[in-house]
């Protein structure tokens, strides 16, 4: 279909199987993987301007295009990664991975446009995302395929990567793993450059605790995006630094600056005793390096633990941002006792068991998961635009801006309409200061 300016055309959809023999199995997922909560699917876009490296980027024949050979490279690292290549099936009352080679859903389709007259497909976009990601399978229940993907390819010769993939197989790291094996086959390369390890066991799988299902409420958020400059940023972590002699990172200010600016929006003052209403904010942290090394390099399961602070809406909203960083950071210092405490089922409440309130900020970082670095001969994306998103979770995503341009780009559903001008101008104020 496409929008009426600039019409997007499918021109082939097909299954890709894994190129040579893999193993047919079905196989266990770890505690982490069957959070119900991760049953879902992650969507982005990755924008490639179509450049290719000085020595032809190792792609073989000049003549191949970005869909034939992301294609090729597919079905090379789904030998690799083979649960890829599987489905999701229901044994014994859990989730697993049957692995039946039945391959995962490509789609190669034609823009009549450049990416310069879309922008690069920057904010906002001209071309809707639903006509650059893939449409489902036929006859396959989306969240039954770990794996879909759709190149578009543009008249300027840039070409747009859309993935749909289902949480439950990898988290943000595994998945940018994956691509980055792709990658590594679309540039010629015998193997990738990191081997996967499977490996779900190596997950603490402590007993199960009672919980009651999330309530989940739907809530009428508003999109917003701003970007933040490295002066900015810098700026924020020189002071942490002089006020308590440690460092923080790009990421700490922008999740401090994020939850500070949608408290105050959120007006959680006004009225007796509202100031002391607590707040939460909540992130999910890696954690490959409490794993035996051995398991850890190539890991590519559901690897992360809910890291939250919570603090009372007055002390959030009043303080200085530094302040507000020092909590994001006291939260990131309990990471590795508390995921040891659960590990030894020392929780009365499973803290993968979220509660979704419109007092709660969840953010997620795309800017370290590898998909930055994914380099199928033309170049590394000239940005990446994730959708991860979801109608009761107030969402931030802390991604990159288009190249050249650095800093972080704030990406947030996390406002309803009423609070959205407040939270603008907050977060406007902080980006111009």
């Amino acid at each position: 279909m496409g929008s009426i300016g600039f019409p997007v055309t499918r021109t082939s959809s097909s299954l890709v199987a894994p190129s040579s023999a893999t193993p047919r199995e079905t196989l266990r997922l770890s505690v982490i993987d069957r959070v119900a909560g991760l049953r879902h699917l992650v969507r982005s876009l990755h924008v490639f301007d179509g450049r290719a490296d000085a020595d032809g980027g190792g792609r073989g024949e000049e003549t191949t295009t970005p869909a034939r050979t992301l294609r090729e490279a597919l079905g090379k690292a789904l030998v690799d990664y083979h649960p890829f290549a599987g489905r999701f099936v229901e044994e014994d009352g859990e989730v697993r991975v049957a692995c039946t080679a039945e391959g995962a859903w490509f789609v190669e389709a034609a823009a009549a446009c450049s990416l310069e007259e879309v922008k690069h497909l920057d904010h906002p976009m001209l071309i809707p995302k639903e006509d650059l990601l893939p449409e489902p399978a036929p006859g396959v229940d989306p969240l039954d395929m770990p794996l879909m993907m759709q190149v578009t390819e543009f008249t300027c010769g840039g070409f747009v990567v859309g993935l749909i993939s289902v949480h439950t197989i990898a988290d943000g790291l595994g998945a940018g793993q994956f691509i980055n094996a792709v990658a590594d086959y679309a540039r010629g390369l015998p193997k990738p450059r990191v081997s996967p390890v499977w490996a779900r066991d190596v997950i603490p799988d402590p007993p199960k605790m009672p919980a009651p299902p999330p309530r989940l409420e739907l809530l009428d958020l508003r999109y917003f995006t701003v970007d933040l400059t490295p002066d900015h940023i810098a700026k924020v972590k020189s002071r942490f630094l002089e006020a308590t002699g440690g460092r923080c990172s790009a990421f700490d200010v922008c999740v401090a600056k994020t939850w500070q600016a949608r408290t105050r929006a959120l007006g959680l003052l006004d009225g007796d005793g509202d100031g002391d209403r607590p707040v939460h904010v909540c992130f999910f942290a890696n954690t490959r390096h409490l794993l035996p090394a051995a398991a850890a390099a190539g890991f590519y399961g559901n690897c992360f633990y809910p890291v939250q602070a919570t603090r009372g809406a007055g002390e959030v909203a009043r303080a200085d941002v530094v302040e507000v960083v020092r909590a994001v950071r006291d939260a990131k210092a309990r990471l590795a006792g508390d995921f040891a405490r659960w590990a030894s089922g020392g929780f009365d409440r499973d803290p993968y068991e979220l509660t979704f309130t419109y007092d709660s900020l969840f953010v997620s970082d795309w800017t370290r998961l590898g998909f930055l670095e994914a380099d199928y001969g033309w170049g590394t994306p000239a940005h990446v635009v994730p959708f991860s998103y979801h109608p009761f979770m107030a969402v931030a995503v802390i991604g990159a801006p288009p190249a050249p341009k650095a800093g972080a780009r704030v990406m947030t559903m996390c406002v309803e309409e009423r609070h959205l001008p407040e939270f603008q101008d907050q977060m406007n104020a902080f980006a111009d200061q």
